[in-house]
């Protein structure tokens, strides 16, 4: 996701609440000379007195560095530097804007006290009064005064302490005895409390999170911030769950020079309902070795297989069947990259056994080299040994490498691209695995792979209504041929048949990994056509459609898969149509037409209310899999109300996956949310619900569950920004990962 939602002062009145004094000079810049090695200026209608003890009166202004006293009156002490203010007094510095009444205080000592005051923060939006304050250089002691970010006129919240502390140097506040007050009620009453009044980090206490669930019962957290350096930190998360009891999680960020990392860390001594202890720990981080290389880590541990299901409230956490931990030395260069680590999966489903695991990667090197020979040749090789090991099931080790050779042909309008490559796979099995496969330990395939891929561009100006538009038509031809290889006798470590897709219509193999290599003689036609917006560069239509037509039989399969046989494939069709800037419309589908069979279809629809509103819907087929069918929206009843929801539901089993209904009130400095959810808890279709609050006070924090990360999940465009996130292809790997079926 993008980063967190900024704060929305939309609704707050324009202007400053204490607007800036135009005689004050400008704040204090990185290598201004200290305040007390500034010279004081003082600039008045009239003077009286003698020389040491003068008074200034009519339009009096005192500046030192970023310092700035206006007032009507002020009597001074040259020698002792003791001075007076009276009437309409104004204070200014880099960090606080001050008006009252009367203000003394010595400029030698920087010291100051100024009474019955109403002031406003410079750097962060924050205001309020007090009977008096007592500035020393960059600290200020307010006696009976208020905080708030709210304007006065819209007093939502406030922040009452008989002492509240200000250091302008470390950027908080410690509020002593104080009521938070939401209007005219008492909220919260808090002996001591430290708030920030900049962006700097400070050690204290955070806004606990309360939330009732049918799993845990009430649900308490506390987070307590420990702000160890300005390279390292830890916050602390004590948790109360009624019907379990006490759990401490933690999270530890360091950040160096040549790295960065996060260690997430939870222990509960006793589970009340499972009766044992439970645990969980994380570790992502990495080191930058040098220019070229980097060490990285995630590494993850549970206690138990029900740890995922028992403590993660959303859908996208309990979905997973095992942790997946990786570390290692990755490389770049100008021609290449290359890595070696090691892969280690634990199981975090308790419906399933360690046989589903998948094989891990102890370890792994790859290497990727690819290099232009001239004007139109490219040469490369990608290479991938890895040992594969199982708890449950005999392993073994693979050796993979492709060397190729393509050409590029091409002009402005039109492309031909051939490659030629070989691939050469071997094995080493263990000798049960060996047995169950025909009894050869060291079973190879090697084999030619002919591609050429070719494509034209068209383009033409049009109008559709009175807007001008580019008309594009790209037509595109991919042929592929492998002969035939049998295969039966190799092992399946991590290969998978892909889900048939339209980046499938354009790839060198219809499998995921290296232990199977399709046979194949076929060639894909495929046709794209845009409607782009002359005027800023939008799409206003995007279609294609793509078919493969095989030449003959494919027979290479994988244990449950069905041959592909000569033919025609499924015609792939998607497109894309913005409406208006608002609506947007979209499909996928997928028509086989030797069975005259519907295999995949995908509706979905967006629009797009004035301000941050959204409404999505969407609509998923695919034969023997699924259907399901999504309902979400954010509906800005006016600028301050709105309502939230999302119905998402499984047409095919006649099964609710998820249900979202909340609404939200905001204001200039106050937010309040409530959720009610009611979503699948695991893989056997237990549901569970839930209910949330948050109060956000804009400003200061917030308190209550985290609504805005459930929201923003459940709802796409929730926060606007999201929308136009690039998503990752389903047909591009991973930087890290090793995929020789991807056409250079």
């Amino acid at each position: 996701m993008a980063d967190d939602k900024p704060l929305n002062w939309a609704l707050c009145p324009a202007g400053d609440v204490i607007p800036p004094f135009n005689e004050a000079p400008p704040s204090a810049q990185p290598g201004d000379p200290a305040r007390d090695q500034q010279p004081t200026v003082i600039e008045g209608d009239q003077q009286s007195g003698t020389r040491t003890t003068p008074q200034i009166q009519g339009n009096v202004a005192l500046t030192r560095g970023d310092q700035f006293l206006g007032t009507d009156e002020i009597r001074m002490d040259t020698e002792t530097g003791d001075y007076m203010a009276r009437g309409n007094v104004r204070y200014q510095d880099s960090g606080i804007r001050i008006v009252a009444d009367r203000a003394e205080g010595n400029q030698n000592t920087d010291i100051h006290t100024i009474s019955d005051i109403q002031y406003q923060l410079v750097d962060r939006r924050g205001n309020g009064g007090a009977d008096s304050i007592r500035l020393t250089g960059p600290l200020g002691r307010m006696q009976r005064s208020t905080y708030s970010t709210c304007d006065p006129s819209q007093q939502l919240w406030e922040l009452r302490a008989q002492q509240i502390d200000v250091d302008s140097d470390e950027g908080f506040g410690v509020a002593r005895n104080a009521v938070l007050r939401l209007g005219n009620i008492p909220f919260l009453y808090v002996p001591w409390f430290k708030f920030p009044i900049d962006d700097r980090r400070q050690t204290g206490l955070l806004y606990p999170a309360v939330s009732m669930s049918s799993r845990n019962g009430f649900d308490y957290r506390q987070p307590i911030y420990l702000n160890l350096a300005p390279n390292y930190d830890m916050t602390l998360m004590p948790r109360w769950m009624s019907k379990r009891g006490l759990m401490l999680d933690s999270e530890f960020r360091y950040l160096y020079e040549g790295g960065r990392g996060v260690v997430n860390a939870a222990y509960m001594p006793n589970d009340d309902l499972r009766d044992r202890d439970r645990g969980r720990f994380l570790f992502s981080g990495y080191h930058n070795i040098d220019e070229h290389w980097q060490a990285r880590a995630n590494l993850g541990w549970v206690s138990d297989t029900r740890y995922v299901e028992d403590f993660a409230n959303r859908l996208a956490g309990i979905s997973a069947s095992y942790l997946q931990s990786t570390a290692g030395i990755y490389g770049v260069g100008a021609y290449w990259t290359a890595g070696a680590m090691a892969e280690h999966f634990q199981l975090t489903d308790y419906t399933l056994t360690d046989d589903n695991l998948p094989y891990s990667r102890l370890p792994r090197v790859y290497v990727n080299w690819e290099r232009p020979l001239g004007q139109w040749l490219d040469a490369g090789v990608w290479a991938e040994a890895v040992h594969f090991q199982h708890s449950e099931r005999p392993g073994g080790s693979r050796f993979d490498v492709k060397p190729y050779i393509a050409a590029r042909i091409g002009g402005p309008a039109w492309y031909v691209n051939p490659t030629l490559a070989w691939r050469y796979t071997s094995y080493q099995l263990d000798d049960d695995l060996a047995q169950t496969l025909g009894g050869d330990t060291s079973p190879a395939r090697s084999m030619p792979i002919t591609t050429l891929d070719a494509g034209m561009y068209f383009d033409r100006d049009t109008t559709v209504g009175d807007t001008d538009y580019l008309h594009t038509l790209e037509p595109r031809l991919f042929y592929l041929n492998a002969p035939y290889r049998e295969q039966d006798g190799l092992p399946l470590f991590d290969t998978r048949p892909f889900t048939f897709s339209w980046g499938q219509l354009f790839r060198d193999n219809r499998y995921s990994g290296a232990d199977r290599q399709t046979d194949a003689n076929q060639l894909t036609v495929a046709l794209s056509t845009r409607l782009i917006r002359q005027a800023d560069g939008r799409e206003k239509l995007s279609a294609s459609i793509g078919q493969i037509r095989y030449f003959e039989d494919s027979r290479v399969v994988a244990p449950g898969e069905l041959p592909v046989e000569e033919g025609k494939s499924a015609w792939v069709a998607d497109g894309n149509y913005a409406i208006n800037d608002r609506w947007n419309l979209g499909a996928s589908y997928q028509w086989d037409p030797k069975f005259r069979r519907e295999d995949l279809a995908s509706v979905r629809a967006r629009y797009l209310w004035p301000g941050d509103g959204v409404v999505n819907v969407g609509y998923r087929y695919r034969r023997d899999l699924l259907e399901q069918a999504d309902f979400n929206f954010l509906y800005p009843i006016n600028p301050v109300w709105s309502v939230v929801g999302r119905y998402y539901y499984s047409i095919d089993d006649d099964k609710l996956l998820e249900a979202v209904a909340g609404v939200q009130w905001d204001s200039c400095c106050l937010a309040v949310r409530a959720l009610a959810r009611r979503y699948v808890r695991n893989r056997e279709g237990e549901l569970d619900n839930s209910i949330q609050f948050e109060f956000v006070l804009k400003g200061l924090g917030s308190a209550g569950q985290d609504t805005e990360r459930t929201l923003r999940r459940a709802i796409l465009g929730y926060y606007r920004d999201d929308l136009y996130l690039v998503p990752p292809s389903n047909t591009t790997p991973d930087p890290d990962a090793y995929d020789p079926n991807i056409i250079p």
